[in-house]
């Protein structure tokens, strides 16, 4: 099943279910809505038109959706769940637990999860019962410049993957022309620095060992995982990364990427286009630049270079206080169509967890987007989730700190970046 799923690009499907209560012509209900995505024109605008077809065929009831940045919709969201005053329907994230501890969420038991791929309604189950639709699913993307590859004078292997020693060569080459090799920063995120590591360390170790490594039963003082870390640690001292890493936001590493200064390659999840695509007025890469995608470099003494991640994104989520339920779950059973997981493709060019047909994808960009996605992930084996997403407690606090910035910046060996996370556990 896993396997059909990814060769088909995850998609997210829908089904209706019947409208047993709630609102009628003459009472009217409100749902307040609150969403990540604020900068994002393609995932919002998606989201905007579900909500304007929603409400026209259900007239009695009207959505009041606020957008936000991430980091702002968290704050806001924390001091209302306290004080009781949450949105109907917000933004949220696997890793989330938090809110399910706390008892912060509709049960979704309901929703027509036939129309959703068993793995993101995995990813959303907590204690057996699913609390979030998930919307968007996303693997770990190198993307790189096909014109500045070209006229350093090197070629992509055929399998469009590096070997360590050919990795390593083109970050000196790079380097050596003036060019940041890979755009990463971790300035406003917990997690685009840990791509190294966690995709490095997947490919070394399997994803049997790579999860007893998340969950505490591999020790980070593992041969395997030092010898991995050293590697990058190798790789970043050769210059790898921007100077700017600790403090580089999001955004601005895009830019950095596609407009400027110019990295020759940048790590990303493959929602990249969720900004990349947008004009260039409003931060997207330039028209016509010579996007490629290949994948993340073999790993030295790897069992599992065709390993990666998969992982679930952005979801939403309904408020265990919301007064309309059955409103909130109508809303939710909107998305699950076969149609409309497409049009989430075709739109946002992100992967979904709605099943859908990526083959009945007519626009050009989005058709050659998938198409690259398609051959990067070609006999891929899979680990569902990325690290902040399945770790939990003082162990996930430790990684973010470590794995994520402190390691990769250079503010930390390796000897402690793994006696840190061993005692962690």
């Amino acid at each position: 099943m896993r396997n059909r799923l990814i060769s088909a690009l995850f998609g997210l499907a829908v089904g209706t279910a019947a409208w047993t209560g709630g609102a009628t012509a003459q009472q009217a209900v409100e749902l307040t809505l609150w969403s990540h995505w604020s900068a994002e024109v393609p995932k919002r605008s998606f989201v905007e038109a579900a909500i304007a077809e929603f409400e026209a065929n259900n007239p009695s009831i009207e959505i009041k959706a606020t957008w936000y940045e991430k980091n702002a919709l968290y704050a806001a969201l924390k001091t209302a769940l306290r004080a009781g005053q949450a949105p109907d329907i917000f933004y949220a994230e696997p890793d989330q637990v938090e809110y399910m501890d706390n008892g912060f969420l509709l049960d979704l038991s309901s929703l027509n999860w036939d129309a959703v791929e068993p793995w993101a309604k995995e990813a959303w189950t907590y204690q057996g019962k699913p609390y979030g639709l998930p919307l968007e699913a996303w693997t770990v993307e190198l993307y790189y410049n096909k014109q500045m590859l070209a006229d350093m004078g090197v070629g992509l292997p055929d399998d469009l993957q590096f070997s360590p020693d050919a990795f390593a060569d083109l970050v000196k080459k790079t380097k050596a022309k003036g060019i940041t090799p890979l755009s990463l920063g971790v300035g406003d995120r917990p997690y685009p620095g840990a791509h190294l590591a966690h995709e490095a360390l997947l490919k070394k170790l399997g994803v049997a060992d790579y999860s007893n490594l998340l969950a505490g039963k591999l020790s980070w003082t593992d041969t395997r995982v030092v010898d991995t870390l050293t590697w990058l640690t190798g790789l970043s001292e050769a210059g790898m990364l921007p100077p700017t890493f600790s403090t580089l936001k999001l955004t601005e590493a895009h830019i950095y990427f596609h407009t400027k200064p110019g990295a020759l390659m940048f790590l990303n999840g493959s929602w990249y286009t969720s900004r990349a695509f947008n004009t260039p007025d409003k931060g997207g890469q330039p028209a016509g630049f010579p996007l490629g995608i290949m994948k993340f470099p073999a790993v030295p003494g790897a069992v599992c270079n065709e390993c990666r991640s998969i992982a679930v994104g952005g979801s939403y989520v309904a408020n265990a206080d919301t007064t309309h339920p059955e409103a909130a779950i109508r809303f939710f059973n909107s998305f699950l169509k076969p149609e409309v997981g497409n049009r989430w493709l075709e739109n946002v060019k992100v992967q979904t967890g709605i099943k859908s047909d990526p083959s009945k994808i007519t626009d050009a960009q989005a058709a050659d987007y998938f198409s690259m996605i398609a051959k990067t992930n070609a006999g891929a084996k899979y680990h569902f989730g990325i690290p902040i997403q399945v770790m939990s407690g003082k162990p996930k606090e430790v990684f973010t700190q470590v794995i994520n910035n402190a390691l990769p910046a250079g503010n930390i060996s390796v000897e402690d970046a793994v006696k840190q996370l061993s005692e962690a556990y």
